[in-house]
């Protein structure tokens, strides 16, 4: 496949899976990856929405560790849906996965989702915001979606006892408690990352599933690095290393 300026192909170590990335516009993170760790309770065969496909890595990851499931991807910057086909074509997966380009708030689907996972922006609108709304900004900043509206689509399109899954700054855990709430999307796992031990947790994951009773699951603590730098077994287990 031809590749473009400032792109390049990385190789995911996954099932022979690759990734086009631009490396003027915003890259995956371990961010996806755990995320995709953390969502394995997804059963076998499930029908999964990506609220915000980026370049299509969660797609790629969970074509793997969700087997048989067919995935739809919703992007709404032009460029990055464009990406994110390219990556399911280049991994020959059009049978299994659909990338769609719209803006999140606007889809609304009649055949609801088995599950839905999402890595939305994590800063608020106004927060440290540039005056160019660039891919980066657009991918970091709710400035097209905020995340209550990631919580309502997310509760719209969801089977009935059926799980949204999702990961974020851990800082936003209060408000992600409280709308998802709002939308009927009961917090049901939280899971807070740490970069090392003894320091404080970045990263939150969390599950929250609709219509569900109240019964919350704090989950032990993920530290994503040694203290040499290393990863983490934990962490290399979700990498499929261990």
């Amino acid at each position: 496949m031809d590749l473009g300026e400032n792109e390049r192909i990385d190789d995911l170590e996954l099932n022979n899976l690759k990734i086009i990335q631009n490396k003027k516009w915003f890259c995956f993170g371990i961010d996806s990856v755990l995320l995709s760790g953390f969502a394995k309770d997804i059963r076998k065969g499930s029908n999964i929405l990506d609220l915000g496909a980026g370049n299509g890595i969660l797609e790629l990851l969970f074509s793997v560790k969700i087997p048989g499931s067919k995935i739809t991807g919703i992007e709404v910057q032009e460029n990055v849906y464009n990406l994110a086909k390219r990556n399911i074509e280049l991994n020959n997966l059009e049978n299994r996965i659909k990338i769609e380009n719209i803006n999140i708030k606007d889809f609304i689907c009649e055949t609801k989702f088995d599950a839905v996972v999402t890595n939305p922006p994590y800063k608020e609108s106004g927060t440290g915001l540039k005056n160019t709304l660039d891919t980066k900004i657009i991918a970091r900043h709710e400035v097209l979606a905020t995340l209550e509206d990631f919580m309502k689509i997310a509760s719209i399109n969801l089977k009935d006892k059926c799980s949204m899954y999702m990961v974020n700054r851990a800082e936003r855990i209060a408000d992600i408690i409280e709308l998802a709430r709002k939308y009927k999307l009961e917090p049901k796992e939280v899971q807070f990352v740490h970069s090392k031990v003894k320091e404080p947790p970045v990263l939150v994951l969390v599950k929250a599933t609709k219509n569900a009773n109240r019964f919350l699951k704090i989950r032990e603590p993920l530290y994503i690095y040694n203290e040499d730098g290393s990863y983490t077994d934990e962490v290399l287990k979700i990498y499929g290393k261990l």
